[in-house]
């Protein structure tokens, strides 16, 4: 791992471009690599997108998405009908349709996904659409689905949101959903692999990244939340390369990650802030 560089990306599931002057909750780009650091703030999803592929076209690199790369243990065959984490991915690919200005189908889609999965497990929606497959609030009974509401890596990170919710604050399902499908085309390519789910050493790795474990830096840092943590992260992993302790925080892991995903880190905070400082 002590050759590559790393891209953090914090993520926007927006249905509109993100202010031309840079802000908050908007997309944003931390770079670390042996000729320093930098950051850069996108406005719409495909601009990031169009930015992370000429950024990552040489070279060998690792790059974290805040987003959760899997869903609870189970959900993938139900879906798709193939208990690989990836039919996921392109499934959503195939239907979501996410345009140049950032307008989107997430909630329509997941409103499909509700009817397809015979329970309303995805909520959360503006409160002027509507989508009777998409309640506004939680109501799912989670156990009785079959499918969990939580991921086993978010018992180590508790603070994290459950996939399942898409709107108001903390709404990473709505990340998700825009997240996967804008990454699907990339998997194609041999030299592209998704950590947990495939252990190859490409040349392009893609991850999932939780920047919240550094949220005491961030704090201390000032300025734009955002741009902050995808600075202190990127950081933070470049420094673990050096040391390997990034290879294992890589490697040790649960049988859960092989089907729902794992973030870098995660039960690790105190460690990474110490590589971010």
């Amino acid at each position: 791992m002590t050759a590559r560089s790393v891209a953090v990306l914090d993520w926007s599931a927006s249905n509109v471009p993100s202010p031309a002057r840079p802000s908050a909750d908007a997309i944003w780009i931390g770079v670390c690599t042996a000729a320093g650091e930098s950051q850069s703030y996108h406005r719409t999803r495909a601009a990031a997108m169009d930015h992370l592929q000429k950024l990552t076209a040489q070279g060998n690199w690792l790059v974290g998405f805040d987003f959760p790369m899997g869903y609870p243990a189970g959900f993938a065959a139900r879906l798709t009908g193939s208990s690989d984490p990836l039919a996921v991915w392109h499934w959503l690919a195939a239907r979501l349709q996410d345009g140049p200005d950032n307008r989107n189908t997430r909630f329509q889609l997941a409103a499909e996904m509700n009817r397809k999965l015979g329970a309303p497990l995805f909520w959360g929606r503006p409160s002027g659409l509507d989508l009777p497959d998409l309640p506004a609030r939680k109501i799912a009974d989670y156990p009785g689905s079959g499918l969990a509401e939580r991921r086993a890596v978010e018992a180590l990170v508790p603070s994290a949101q459950p996939v399942w919710k898409l709107f108001t604050t903390g709404s990473v399902g709505s990340q998700a959903i825009t997240g996967l499908a804008r990454l699907a085309p990339l998997t194609r390519a041999a030299d592209v692999a998704v950590w947990p789910f495939d252990p190859r050493p490409a040349r392009l790795v893609l991850a999932e990244i939780y920047p919240s474990l550094l949220a005491p830096l961030v704090t201390a840092a000032g300025g734009i939340k955002d741009q902050a943590q995808v600075r202190l992260l990127a950081r933070a992993l470049w420094r673990l390369q050096d040391t390997g302790r990034l290879q294992g925080l890589m490697t040790d892991l649960p049988a859960a990650a092989q089907s729902e995903g794992w973030i870098i880190g995660a039960g690790h905070a105190a460690l990474l802030q110490r590589a971010a400082a």
